[in-house]
Protein backbone atom coordinates (compact mmCIF):
# COMPACT_ATOMS: atom_id res chain seq x y z
CA UNK A 1 0.00 0.00 0.00
CA UNK A 2 1.36 3.41 -0.98
CA UNK A 3 0.41 6.38 1.16
CA UNK A 4 1.60 9.86 2.00
CA UNK A 5 3.64 10.32 5.14
CA UNK A 6 1.25 12.19 7.44
CA UNK A 7 1.77 13.07 11.12
CA UNK A 8 -0.70 11.26 13.40
CA UNK A 9 -3.90 13.20 13.91
CA UNK A 10 -3.33 15.68 11.07
CA UNK A 11 -6.57 16.75 9.43
CA UNK A 12 -6.67 16.01 5.71
CA UNK A 13 -9.03 16.93 2.90
CA UNK A 14 -9.52 14.28 0.25
CA UNK A 15 -6.03 12.83 0.16
CA UNK A 16 -5.52 10.11 -2.46
CA UNK A 17 -3.73 6.80 -2.09
CA UNK A 18 -3.91 3.30 -3.55
CA UNK A 19 -4.27 -0.13 -2.03
CA UNK A 20 -3.87 -3.49 -3.70
CA UNK A 21 -6.25 -6.41 -3.26
CA UNK A 22 -5.43 -9.46 -5.34
CA UNK A 23 -4.77 -8.27 -8.90
CA UNK A 24 -6.77 -5.08 -8.44
CA UNK A 25 -5.49 -1.63 -7.48
CA UNK A 26 -8.08 0.58 -5.76
CA UNK A 27 -8.02 4.38 -5.59
CA UNK A 28 -8.83 5.44 -2.02
CA UNK A 29 -9.63 8.94 -0.72
CA UNK A 30 -9.66 10.21 2.87
CA UNK A 31 -11.06 13.21 4.71
CA UNK A 32 -10.59 14.34 8.29
CA UNK A 33 -8.51 13.34 11.28
CA UNK A 34 -7.30 9.75 11.22
CA UNK A 35 -7.77 9.41 14.99
CA UNK A 36 -11.52 10.01 14.71
CA UNK A 37 -14.08 7.19 14.32
CA UNK A 38 -13.80 5.74 10.80
CA UNK A 39 -16.60 5.78 8.22
CA UNK A 40 -16.28 3.87 4.93
CA UNK A 41 -18.44 5.07 2.01
CA UNK A 42 -19.09 2.75 -0.96
CA UNK A 43 -20.58 4.16 -4.18
CA UNK A 44 -22.96 2.60 -6.67
CA UNK A 45 -23.50 2.48 -10.43
CA UNK A 46 -22.64 4.35 -12.63
CA UNK A 47 -20.85 6.55 -10.08
CA UNK A 48 -17.42 6.65 -8.56
CA UNK A 49 -16.31 7.88 -5.14
CA UNK A 50 -16.92 11.52 -6.09
CA UNK A 51 -20.64 11.00 -5.50
CA UNK A 52 -19.76 11.12 -1.79
CA UNK A 53 -17.85 14.43 -1.82
CA UNK A 54 -20.62 16.51 -0.26
CA UNK A 55 -21.43 13.90 2.39
CA UNK A 56 -17.76 13.48 3.30
CA UNK A 57 -17.28 17.21 3.73
CA UNK A 58 -20.19 17.34 6.20
CA UNK A 59 -18.72 14.46 8.24
CA UNK A 60 -15.01 15.24 8.09
CA UNK A 61 -14.91 17.43 11.20
CA UNK A 62 -16.07 14.54 13.43
CA UNK A 63 -14.99 11.40 11.58
CA UNK A 64 -12.18 9.91 9.56
CA UNK A 65 -14.02 9.44 6.26
CA UNK A 66 -12.79 6.98 3.63
CA UNK A 67 -14.23 6.41 0.14
CA UNK A 68 -12.87 4.47 -2.79
CA UNK A 69 -13.51 3.78 -6.45
CA UNK A 70 -14.75 0.20 -6.72
CA UNK A 71 -13.08 -2.10 -9.24
CA UNK A 72 -13.88 -0.98 -12.78
CA UNK A 73 -14.74 2.60 -11.75
CA UNK A 74 -12.97 5.94 -11.40
CA UNK A 75 -9.22 5.66 -10.91
CA UNK A 76 -9.27 2.00 -9.83
CA UNK A 77 -8.09 -0.75 -12.14
CA UNK A 78 -10.48 -2.52 -14.51
CA UNK A 79 -10.74 -6.33 -14.52
CA UNK A 80 -11.67 -7.63 -17.96
CA UNK A 81 -13.58 -10.80 -17.08
CA UNK A 82 -17.23 -10.51 -16.06
CA UNK A 83 -16.74 -13.08 -13.29
CA UNK A 84 -14.20 -10.76 -11.63
CA UNK A 85 -17.11 -8.47 -10.70
CA UNK A 86 -18.84 -11.07 -8.54
CA UNK A 87 -19.96 -9.93 -5.12
CA UNK A 88 -17.45 -12.10 -3.28
CA UNK A 89 -14.60 -10.18 -4.95
CA UNK A 90 -16.27 -6.84 -4.29
CA UNK A 91 -16.72 -7.75 -0.62
CA UNK A 92 -13.05 -8.73 -0.40
CA UNK A 93 -12.10 -5.34 -1.87
CA UNK A 94 -14.30 -3.62 0.69
CA UNK A 95 -12.71 -5.56 3.53
CA UNK A 96 -9.22 -4.65 2.30
CA UNK A 97 -10.11 -0.96 2.33
CA UNK A 98 -11.67 -1.33 5.79
CA UNK A 99 -8.45 -2.93 7.03
CA UNK A 100 -6.43 -0.05 5.62
CA UNK A 101 -8.77 2.63 6.96
CA UNK A 102 -7.30 2.70 10.47
CA UNK A 103 -3.86 1.95 11.83
CA UNK A 104 -5.32 0.00 14.78
CA UNK A 105 -7.92 -1.87 12.70
CA UNK A 106 -10.89 -0.47 14.60
CA UNK A 107 -14.27 -1.55 13.20
CA UNK A 108 -15.55 0.94 10.63
CA UNK A 109 -19.03 2.37 10.19
CA UNK A 110 -20.03 1.20 6.72
CA UNK A 111 -22.28 3.19 4.37
CA UNK A 112 -23.35 1.99 0.92
CA UNK A 113 -25.48 3.47 -1.84
CA UNK A 114 -27.00 1.53 -4.76
CA UNK A 115 -24.48 -1.16 -5.82
CA UNK A 116 -22.24 0.03 -2.99
CA UNK A 117 -24.98 -1.06 -0.61
CA UNK A 118 -25.53 -4.35 -2.45
CA UNK A 119 -21.89 -5.31 -2.06
CA UNK A 120 -21.82 -4.01 1.51
CA UNK A 121 -24.67 -6.39 2.37
CA UNK A 122 -22.48 -9.20 1.07
CA UNK A 123 -19.66 -8.06 3.36
CA UNK A 124 -21.65 -7.57 6.57
CA UNK A 125 -23.42 -10.94 6.18
CA UNK A 126 -20.10 -12.76 5.77
CA UNK A 127 -19.28 -14.27 9.21
CA UNK A 128 -15.52 -14.02 8.81
CA UNK A 129 -15.81 -10.25 8.22
CA UNK A 130 -18.27 -9.53 11.02
CA UNK A 131 -15.75 -7.96 13.41
CA UNK A 132 -14.56 -5.41 10.82
CA UNK A 133 -17.73 -3.29 10.94
CA UNK A 134 -19.37 -1.27 13.71
CA UNK A 135 -22.60 -0.45 11.86
CA UNK A 136 -24.09 -0.43 8.38
CA UNK A 137 -26.21 2.25 6.70
CA UNK A 138 -27.83 0.95 3.51
CA UNK A 139 -29.22 3.43 0.97
CA UNK A 140 -31.18 2.26 -2.10
CA UNK A 141 -29.42 -1.07 -2.41
CA UNK A 142 -30.95 -4.35 -1.16
CA UNK A 143 -29.20 -7.62 -0.46
CA UNK A 144 -29.71 -9.68 -3.62
CA UNK A 145 -29.94 -12.88 -1.57
CA UNK A 146 -32.76 -11.39 0.52
CA UNK A 147 -34.61 -10.41 -2.66
CA UNK A 148 -34.05 -13.88 -4.08
CA UNK A 149 -35.37 -15.51 -0.90
CA UNK A 150 -38.48 -13.34 -1.12
CA UNK A 151 -39.08 -14.33 -4.72
CA UNK A 152 -38.60 -18.00 -3.90
CA UNK A 153 -41.08 -17.83 -1.01
CA UNK A 154 -43.62 -15.80 -2.99
CA UNK A 155 -43.42 -12.80 -0.66
CA UNK A 156 -43.99 -9.29 -1.93
CA UNK A 157 -46.04 -10.25 -4.98
CA UNK A 158 -48.04 -7.05 -4.76
CA UNK A 159 -44.95 -4.93 -5.23
CA UNK A 160 -43.27 -7.34 -7.62
CA UNK A 161 -44.80 -5.96 -10.81
CA UNK A 162 -44.03 -2.41 -9.71
CA UNK A 163 -40.39 -3.31 -9.07
CA UNK A 164 -40.21 -5.15 -12.40
CA UNK A 165 -41.18 -1.93 -14.15
CA UNK A 166 -38.53 -0.03 -12.20
CA UNK A 167 -35.86 -2.59 -13.10
CA UNK A 168 -36.42 -2.76 -16.87
CA UNK A 169 -32.84 -1.62 -17.55
CA UNK A 170 -31.38 -4.75 -15.92
CA UNK A 171 -32.66 -6.85 -18.80
CA UNK A 172 -31.17 -4.40 -21.27
CA UNK A 173 -27.81 -4.66 -19.50
CA UNK A 174 -27.72 -8.37 -20.26
CA UNK A 175 -28.01 -7.84 -24.02
CA UNK A 176 -24.66 -8.27 -25.78
CA UNK A 177 -23.04 -5.05 -27.05
CA UNK A 178 -26.15 -2.86 -26.70
CA UNK A 179 -25.64 -1.28 -23.25
CA UNK A 180 -21.88 -0.67 -23.60
CA UNK A 181 -22.46 0.87 -27.03
CA UNK A 182 -25.17 3.12 -25.62
CA UNK A 183 -22.82 4.39 -22.90
CA UNK A 184 -20.00 5.07 -25.32
CA UNK A 185 -22.08 6.81 -27.97
CA UNK A 186 -24.89 8.55 -26.08
CA UNK A 187 -25.41 8.05 -22.34
CA UNK A 188 -22.06 9.39 -21.11
CA UNK A 189 -22.64 12.67 -22.94
CA UNK A 190 -26.30 12.97 -21.95
CA UNK A 191 -25.97 11.72 -18.37
CA UNK A 192 -25.77 15.15 -16.65
CA UNK A 193 -28.87 16.29 -18.52
CA UNK A 194 -30.73 13.07 -17.67
CA UNK A 195 -29.82 13.41 -13.99
CA UNK A 196 -31.00 17.00 -13.99
CA UNK A 197 -34.39 15.96 -15.38
CA UNK A 198 -34.71 12.88 -13.19
CA UNK A 199 -33.55 14.17 -9.80
CA UNK A 200 -32.84 17.88 -10.19
CA UNK A 201 -29.08 17.45 -9.68
CA UNK A 202 -26.06 17.26 -11.91
CA UNK A 203 -23.34 14.66 -11.28
CA UNK A 204 -19.75 15.81 -10.74
CA UNK A 205 -17.83 16.51 -13.93
CA UNK A 206 -15.76 13.41 -14.54
CA UNK A 207 -13.66 12.13 -17.42
CA UNK A 208 -14.26 8.49 -16.44
CA UNK A 209 -18.06 8.56 -16.80
CA UNK A 210 -18.20 6.61 -20.06
CA UNK A 211 -15.85 3.89 -18.85
CA UNK A 212 -17.58 3.74 -15.45
CA UNK A 213 -20.89 3.10 -17.19
CA UNK A 214 -19.46 0.49 -19.55
CA UNK A 215 -17.47 -1.55 -17.03
CA UNK A 216 -20.11 -1.33 -14.29
CA UNK A 217 -22.57 -3.25 -16.47
CA UNK A 218 -20.60 -6.35 -15.48
CA UNK A 219 -21.87 -5.92 -11.91
CA UNK A 220 -25.35 -6.81 -13.17
CA UNK A 221 -24.22 -9.58 -15.50
CA UNK A 222 -22.03 -11.25 -12.87
CA UNK A 223 -24.47 -11.17 -9.97
CA UNK A 224 -28.17 -10.49 -10.52
CA UNK A 225 -29.42 -13.75 -12.07
CA UNK A 226 -26.92 -15.81 -10.08
CA UNK A 227 -28.06 -14.49 -6.70
CA UNK A 228 -31.78 -14.19 -7.43
CA UNK A 229 -32.03 -17.74 -8.76
CA UNK A 230 -29.78 -19.30 -6.09
CA UNK A 231 -30.11 -17.14 -2.96
CA UNK A 232 -28.14 -17.94 0.17
CA UNK A 233 -29.03 -17.51 3.84
CA UNK A 234 -27.45 -14.13 4.68
CA UNK A 235 -27.85 -12.79 8.21
CA UNK A 236 -26.15 -10.16 10.35
CA UNK A 237 -26.38 -9.07 13.98
CA UNK A 238 -24.78 -5.74 13.09
CA UNK A 239 -26.80 -2.57 13.78
CA UNK A 240 -28.31 -1.69 10.39
CA UNK A 241 -29.93 1.57 9.30
CA UNK A 242 -32.06 1.11 6.20
CA UNK A 243 -32.57 4.45 4.41
CA UNK A 244 -35.47 4.23 1.94
CA UNK A 245 -36.01 7.17 -0.45
CA UNK A 246 -39.72 7.03 -1.23
CA UNK A 247 -39.38 8.65 -4.68
CA UNK A 248 -36.65 6.30 -5.86
CA UNK A 249 -37.49 5.38 -9.50
CA UNK A 250 -35.20 2.32 -9.43
CA UNK A 251 -35.54 0.69 -6.00
CA UNK A 252 -39.08 0.58 -4.63
CA UNK A 253 -39.83 0.61 -0.87
CA UNK A 254 -41.38 -2.86 -1.07
CA UNK A 255 -38.06 -4.38 -2.13
CA UNK A 256 -36.70 -3.96 1.40
CA UNK A 257 -39.73 -5.11 3.37
CA UNK A 258 -39.00 -7.93 5.77
CA UNK A 259 -35.28 -7.19 6.15
CA UNK A 260 -35.63 -7.46 9.96
CA UNK A 261 -35.83 -11.21 9.42
CA UNK A 262 -32.20 -11.15 8.31
CA UNK A 263 -30.97 -8.14 10.31
CA UNK A 264 -32.89 -8.00 13.61
CA UNK A 265 -31.04 -4.91 14.93
CA UNK A 266 -32.69 -2.72 12.28
CA UNK A 267 -33.74 0.90 11.95
CA UNK A 268 -35.82 1.77 8.87
CA UNK A 269 -35.96 5.43 7.81
CA UNK A 270 -38.15 6.54 4.91
CA UNK A 271 -37.22 9.90 3.40
CA UNK A 272 -38.95 11.96 0.72
CA UNK A 273 -36.21 11.89 -1.91
CA UNK A 274 -35.07 10.25 -5.13
CA UNK A 275 -32.42 7.65 -5.82
CA UNK A 276 -29.28 9.81 -5.64
CA UNK A 277 -29.74 10.89 -2.04
CA UNK A 278 -25.99 11.40 -1.33
CA UNK A 279 -25.69 13.73 -4.31
CA UNK A 280 -29.00 15.60 -4.02
CA UNK A 281 -29.10 15.90 -0.21
CA UNK A 282 -25.56 15.52 1.17
CA UNK A 283 -26.25 17.33 4.44
CA UNK A 284 -29.35 15.21 5.16
CA UNK A 285 -27.46 12.03 4.26
CA UNK A 286 -24.58 12.99 6.56
CA UNK A 287 -27.10 13.79 9.30
CA UNK A 288 -28.69 10.34 9.03
CA UNK A 289 -25.28 8.67 9.25
CA UNK A 290 -24.08 10.84 12.13
CA UNK A 291 -27.35 10.46 14.04
CA UNK A 292 -27.31 6.67 13.71
CA UNK A 293 -23.72 6.41 14.92
CA UNK A 294 -24.46 8.80 17.80
CA UNK A 295 -27.49 6.78 18.87
CA UNK A 296 -25.43 3.59 18.83
CA UNK A 297 -22.76 5.21 21.00
CA UNK A 298 -25.42 6.35 23.49
CA UNK A 299 -27.01 2.90 23.52
CA UNK A 300 -23.69 1.27 24.29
Amino acid sequence: MTRRSVPPGESLLSTLERIRTGDVSLAVRRWGDRTHPPILLVHGYPDNSRVWDGVAEHLADRYHVVAYDVRGAGRSSVPRRTRDYRLEYLAADLAAVADAATADHRPVHLVGHDWGSIQAWDAVTEPRLADRFASFTSISGPCLDHVGQGLREGRGKAGGLSQLRRSWYIGAFHLPFLAPLAWRTLLARRWPEMMQRLEGVRPPADDTRASDGVHGIKLYRANVARRLLHPRERRTDLPVQLVVPTRDPFVGPDLTRGVARWAPDLRRVEIEAGHWLPLAHPADTAGLIDGFIGDLAARR
